[in-house]
């Protein structure tokens, strides 16, 4: 296995002009009514969005951008959520992991360190660019699986994010792009493809989650579907380094 490259050896991202940290929005099993997990989500520390801190990753220092997004969203889950069986949901980007076993190292010693169960942490990734290898991303996933993580494809249905990825690699969940959902309760083509998609996931063992949720009406048209995870802000939405508790949600309905 190899123990080093020269990705890991990159610009640290500790020097971004804006400090970054996590805000963490729930993923709900509406079928067994608990909250299923968290979805760290980057922000800047005073509450900046995801795209002003992104904006400052570079080919240089992409490995520890990613490497220290991991190990803020475990200490703080640690820290936050550590006595429950909830799933730490970390976004990752697949350019950034040069070789699985030995870009894992930080995570595994953070999740050792802090008392967090790492078969409770889910990678996912999406792709809305074009991806220029996609045997190298089924590596990424084959190998998380096989150490025991929970893999997701994020915004599926959106950009290159689609049925060509699916059929390269299979990964444990596949979240629905928002887009593909808004509206479908009033959209029969949309119902078509999501109960078309539902039929495939559960051939293949795949579990879907619905995200970017905003009505009842989305809700009760997926559940109809047969979905059961979701994640919107009909429930909640993203909280800066805190997490929302299924009574937050409940008193806030």
């Amino acid at each position: 296995m190899a123990t080093s490259c020269e990705g890991c050896r990159n610009t640290d991202a500790s020097s971004f002009s804006i400090p970054f940290t996590m805000a963490f929005q729930p993923i709900l099993d509406m079928s067994a009514g608990r909250i299923w997990g968290y979805e760290a989500l980057v922000r800047g520390v005073a509450g900046q969005g995801a795209y002003e801190v992104l904006s400052q990753v570079t080919d240089k220092n992409r490995y520890a951008f990613d490497q220290a997004c991991r190990v803020k969203a475990i200490e703080l889950a640690a820290a936050s959520i550590g006595n429950n069986d909830a799933k730490l949901s970390i976004n990752f980007m697949p350019n950034a992991v040069y070789e699985p076993r030995a870009c894992i190292r930080a995570t595994l010693e953070t999740a050792a360190r802090t008392h967090f169960d790492p078969s409770r942490l889910m990678f996912e990734f999406t792709e809305n660019e074009r991806m220029s290898d996609v045997d190298h991303v089924t590596n990424i996933v084959n190998e998380y699986r096989r150490m025991g993580f929970t893999t997701a494809l994020d915004d599926f249905g959106a950009g290159y994010a689609g049925l060509s990825l699916l059929s390269r690699f299979q990964t444990d969940l596949i979240k629905l792009d928002m887009e593909l959902l808004r509206g479908i309760e009033s959209s029969h083509v949309k119902q078509a493809i999501v109960r078309g998609l539902a039929g495939i996931a559960a051939e293949l063992n795949i579990v879907l989650l619905a995200e970017g949720i905003e009505t009842a009406e989305e809700l009760a048209v997926l559940r109809a579907l047969g979905i059961k995870l979701f994640q919107g802000y009909f429930f909640a939405k993203p909280k800066l380094e805190s997490f929302v508790s299924m009574g937050e949600m409940a008193r806030a309905a």
